[in-house]
């Protein structure tokens, strides 16, 4: 038996008896297509946190890798969302109700027109709102749990902020 052979199944066999561990646990975010998110957020009773980008976006790479490498957003996150991200150029086919629509043709009939902006949907997959452009990460917590705790149907954003002790400007 070779040298090889004996460490990969080693390892293989250290490994058989270790418990999976999930997103949340790991901290890494799960994204998914919007169909397979929407079904997940129904099945969940979870809020759809919606990433529209496009290959070429400066400020969408930036919001990936300053903003959601966060650990307080990806724990908020993982909690509180199911996650979709959707190429705006995109001619992935996505299902919305019973119809066959592309990627881009979502991102416009959620009005987006710049990148990156976040839509949120309810757990049911209805609109929201959406957030253009890049967030800090304390910024888009704030949005997150404004979205999350249903505080959008009670006040406006501003008067949110200012209930949570967060300076106003």
């Amino acid at each position: 038996m070779n040298l090889k052979w004996v460490v990969l199944t080693g390892a293989f066999l250290l490994t058989i008896g270790e418990p999976r561990m999930t997103n949340a646990q790991t901290g890494e975010l799960k994204w998914t297509n919007y169909t397979q998110g929407v079904r997940e957020a129904a099945a969940m009773n979870k809020k759809v946190l919606i990433d529209v980008y496009t290959d070429w976006c400066g400020w969408c790479k930036k919001m990936d890798s300053d903003t959601y490498t966060d650990q307080g957003v990806k724990s908020y996150l993982n909690q509180e969302y199911v996650l979709v991200k959707l190429n705006a150029e995109s001619n992935n086919k996505e299902t919305l109700d019973t119809m066959q629509v592309t990627d881009a043709q979502l991102a416009s009939a959620f009005g987006v027109n710049g990148y990156p902006t976040t839509v949120f949907l309810t757990s049911d997959g209805q609109p929201i709102t959406a957030a253009p452009g890049f967030m800090k990460p304390a910024e888009f917590l704030n949005i997150l749990r404004y979205i999350a705790g249903d505080y959008y149907k009670k006040m406006e954003f501003q008067e949110y902020l200012k209930s949570q002790g967060v300076p106003v400007k």
